[in-house]
């Protein structure tokens, strides 16, 4: 069975995104922050080096723990999965001693073509024979545990054959896979899809969740859209509440990716988190106490 890394350094808190804005911040700086994730593929050049942004990250991993969370591996994709990538995240990982590495449970591209998209899959035991060996391959080659991301969903297959968190609860069972919940996703599928968001979250192997994701979507009035750039809405924020009462104080990062705000800001909406996660802490809170007001967008 893979284990994840174990390694000191390990995230705990609340972390945010390190995106290209902020080096010089955390370069010459100390912002208050647990730790930071990283976009992976701002940090692979063709040269396998990656250039003057893994220069900063590798001085800011000095004193940050640091998290890598990936866009490419298409892990869904019926195309062989890319073995030099994953040497380069291998590469990545030891030089900036990330503790973990994580990315969606989703296809990118077909036939050698990159679609720039976090694409849906069908949930059938077809693509779940697909999948596990796949997610095994990249396993052994990393050397730890795959955490594979659930992504929003704007529409369903007709021959699916279990819910999405069915579907993930089998992978986790075949594969050892952990899971990086993202609330956000959660709440915008339930909505878009009409299921109580409740469902997927009680419906997860409460030790398989290694970390949480939140974010702000987007309302286009027939769907919400993750877009990543708003702050945490409101049904979010309780969203995660839930969470943290089922799976208890999970590394929990704040993504921001568009119209990126000043860093204070960033800050700020990890400090609500922050705050959520410490009243989860105390052994007398109980559910209502914890329905606190984070505020409003």
């Amino acid at each position: 069975m893979p284990r994840l890394n174990t390694e000191k350094g390990q995230p705990a808190g609340v972390g945010v995104g390190l995106r290209s804005k902020y080096h010089q911040q955390f370069l010459h700086g100390t912002p208050k922050i647990a730790w930071l994730e990283i976009v992976s593929e701002n940090y692979l050049g063709l040269d396998g080096r990656g250039g003057r942004a893994r220069e900063s990250l590798i001085q800011i991993a000095e004193r940050y723990p640091i998290v890598m969370h990936g866009v490419s591996l298409s892990i869904g994709s019926v195309d062989p999965l890319n073995l030099e990538y994953l040497r380069q995240l291998r590469s990545l990982k030891n030089i900036c001693g990330a503790a973990w590495y994580s990315d969606h449970l989703c296809w990118t591209g077909v036939g050698g073509e990159n679609l720039h998209d976090l694409l849906p899959l069908p949930y059938t035991e077809e693509a779940l024979g697909h999948l596990c060996p796949r997610i095994q391959q990249v396993q052994e080659l990393m050397g730890e545990a795959l955490i594979l991301e659930n992504v929003s969903s704007y529409l369903s297959f007709a021959h699916s054959e279990m819910s999405e968190w069915e579907f993930l609860s089998e992978l986790v069972k075949r594969t050892g896979c952990g899971l990086l919940l993202d609330v956000n996703n959660v709440y915008v599928s339930a909505i878009n899809h009409g299921f109580d968001p409740m469902r997927f979250l009680n419906g997860i192997p409460r030790g398989a969740v290694r970390q949480f994701h939140l974010a702000g979507y987007s309302d286009n009035g027939t769907h919400l859209v993750d877009t990543h750039d708003h702050p945490v809405w409101p049904p979010v924020w309780s969203l995660y509440q839930e969470a943290l009462r089922l799976f208890g104080r999970i590394p929990t990062l704040i993504e921001w990716d568009d119209k990126l705000p000043p860093l204070e800001q960033l800050l700020e909406e990890a400090a609500k988190a922050e705050h959520l996660m410490e009243t989860y802490d105390s052994p007398n809170a109980s559910r209502a106490s914890t329905m606190v007001e984070v505020g409003h967008h």
